[in-house]
């Protein structure tokens, strides 16, 4: 049986480990290729422990976390988030940021995506945003790390209500599992 529950605030702490881990374990997946800092994480993940407005949704099967899905007011955000909002005119005091969600592969198809949604909408909807966002790597159809058998999740993300917003965009470098940093490009999209 698998526990899915919303934390928020302090109480997101004692599983920053936990979750630093597996966001560097699933982001070397494709598309994000990301190889992963535990500095980096920790600092980022941090943010998400002093918000008292943020969330965190965890799955866990017994005592192991096996997934996550993380939330924020976007104004809480890294500024490179908020940015291209204010370009936008959007005010971000109405948008709520939905980080990432990030699964086991054994668990993946068995409705704990749509559950991750659910409860960061939840959240977000109890707590007056009228809208939610998050942002997904761009990544050309020809990349040469592209496993034969990779689904995007674009019709996932449309179904739930999403819209790709190609005008908002933010470029964010990390170092790939190729061992070079790179710019990437990330595009939002949006509900509400």
């Amino acid at each position: 049986m698998i526990d899915v529950r919303r934390i928020s605030g302090e109480a997101v702490k004692p599983y920053l480990a936990d979750l630093a881990c597996l966001r560097i374990q699933v982001f070397r997946e494709f598309p994000y290729l990301y190889e992963g800092d535990e500095t980096y994480e920790s600092d980022y993940l941090t943010s998400y422990a002093d918000s008292a407005r943020s969330v965190i949704v965890l799955a866990r099967d017994g005592a192991q976390v096996i997934g996550v899905s993380t939330g924020l007011p976007l104004r809480e955000a890294d500024e490179a988030f908020r940015q291209p909002f204010v370009k936008a005119g959007i005010d971000v005091d109405r948008v709520f940021y939905l980080g990432e969600s990030v699964l086991l592969p054994a668990y993946r198809g068995q409705g704990l995506g749509h559950r991750f949604f659910d409860e960061r909408e939840a959240h977000a909807s109890e707590r007056g945003f009228a809208l939610t966002a998050f942002c997904a790597v761009q990544r050309p159809s020809d990349h040469p790390l592209r496993p034969a058998d990779y689904r995007p999740h674009d019709v996932f993300w449309t179904k739930r209500g999403y819209v790709k917003r190609p005008e908002l965009q933010v470029t964010l470098p990390w170092n790939q599992v190729d061992g070079r940093e790179v710019e990437n490009v990330l595009t939002f999209w949006t509900r509400g």
